[in-house]
């Protein structure tokens, strides 16, 4: 019982950690929008953001500090690209990427979790590539054929072309930083922050 109570007690520093990652999102979301070829769903840098968060904060506070956000921009506030915000976003083609996020973090903090105490450069990428691209992918594709009225083959072909080549590149940049994070701050990586919640060594 006192494991478990360690286990999934909130310590303030973890409260920190999400706010700091919301507001890392929100800030990349500031940086101008490309809607290139057309597209209804602009390239921007949040997603960036929401691999950091994953692999940096784990499973379930790299989904929370996303979470935190999503409710911002649903409460009104212009945190998404092109300052958007409001209920209305989540009506619109972006909708679907944007809630993917969510699981998103969830998934690519797993995988780095899944990694040990020290996950390497290549584990860090195919976390950041399934999390922070399959996954986001995976909700936000359908939800942009559905509201266009688009085929979804078409949508996810155009989605391939407009959007794959930059995600990439996130998924590289977020893995470097996230090397380079957790090789100065050990309690950087999910597992050895993980281990040090149960030993009772949170903050």
């Amino acid at each position: 019982m006192n494991g478990e109570g360690k286990r999934w007690r909130f310590p303030t520093g973890d409260v920190a950690r999400v706010a700091v990652f919301a507001a890392l999102i929100a800030v990349l979301g500031q940086v101008p929008a490309l809607p290139l070829f057309g597209n209804t769903v602009p390239i921007t840098l949040q997603t960036l953001g929401v691999m950091l968060a994953g692999a940096i904060l784990g499973t379930w506070r790299g989904a929370l500090a996303v979470a935190v956000l999503v409710v911002l921009v649903a409460a009104g506030l212009p945190l998404l690209a092109s300052g958007r915000g409001g209920l209305a976003v989540f009506a619109g083609p972006s909708a679907g990427y944007v809630l993917g996020w969510i699981p998103g973090a969830a998934v690519t903090g797993w995988l780095v979790e899944r990694a040990g105490r020290r996950p390497n450069l290549l584990q860090l990428m195919v976390a950041c590539l399934v999390g922070g691209i399959g996954v986001v992918y995976l909700f936000g594709i359908p939800v942009q054929a559905l509201v266009t009225g688009v085929p979804l083959a078409t949508t996810a072909a155009a989605a391939a072309v407009t959007f794959l080549v930059g995600d990439l590149i996130k998924v590289v940049l977020a893995s470097f930083v996230v090397r380079g994070t957790q090789r100065a701050y050990p309690d950087a990586v999910p597992a050895v922050h993980r281990e040090r919640l149960r030993a009772g060594g949170g903050h």
